[in-house]
């Protein structure tokens, strides 16, 4: 299974982006789906993650600005960033989870978010 994020780029203070990631390969069922960034110099942050039953939860510094969402036909997860600040220019990464222990993991490779006027 491999994942592929689009919808990056750059953006002024303010404006909005919507990030996809899809899923592709020999899928049998995806559980969690996630949104990871990161900055240079910066760990890996967890910003927003779904479950299979369509429950999200966000990081505090994102939350009333992004929304996740999941489309499981098309497998493919959503972000949905408004009112876009300087602090959000990362690098966003997906997660999926392909079992109900969250044990098998795979990760996309990124898609590049810059905020700046």
């Amino acid at each position: 299974v491999q994942l592929e994020e689009s919808g990056g780029g750059l953006v002024q203070p303010g404006k909005s982006l919507r990030l996809s990631c899809v899923a592709s390969g020999n899928i049998f069922r995806i559980n969690q789906m996630a949104w990871y960034r990161q900055a240079p110099g910066n760990q890996r942050e967890l910003v927003a993650q779904i479950t299979s039953g369509g429950v999200p939860s966000y990081v505090d510094s994102v939350k009333g600005r992004f929304t996740i969402s999941r489309d499981n036909a098309k497998y493919t997860a959503y972000l949905q960033m408004d009112s876009l600040r300087p602090e959000d220019t990362a690098t966003y990464i997906c997660r999926f989870t392909l079992d109900p222990d969250n044990q098998i993991v795979v990760w996309g490779r990124g898609t590049q978010v810059t905020v700046s006027s």
